[in-house]
């Protein structure tokens, strides 16, 4: 398998791939205007369950510092320009993803 995740700002969309094929879609939550969301090709660093505050159930580190796809404890923030530059997802998405994506996976956030 060669698993990488496809994150489009505009769509407002996360598509885990297994190399050309779509795996499974999932509605997010960008940054905000003020604080986008970084376009660039990304790694997975790491993973931390219950993180706490904002973040929801999951914590997935991208290899660009402070970033990274998580859950939230504001779902009805899925879909909108909300965070701080950070990937957000329903809690139940997030936990799922992190399950079938190892560390080192690639991530390619684009507009």
């Amino acid at each position: 398998m060669t698993l990488w995740i496809d994150v489009g700002v505009g769509k407002r969309q996360l598509i885990l791939y297994d190399a050309s094929i779509v795996i499974k879609r999932y509605p997010i939550a960008v940054g905000k205007m003020l604080t986008p969301t970084p376009t660039g090709n990304y790694m997975i660093v790491n993973k931390e369950d219950n993180p706490g505050g904002p973040y929801g159930a999951l914590w997935m580190g991208l290899s660009k510092p402070h970033y990274g796809i998580h859950g939230t404890d504001n779902p009805s923030s899925i879909g909108t320009e909300a965070s701080q530059g950070c990937i957000r997802m329903y809690n139940e998405d997030v936990v799922e993803l992190s399950a079938l994506v190892p560390l080192g996976t690639n991530v390619y956030i684009h507009k």
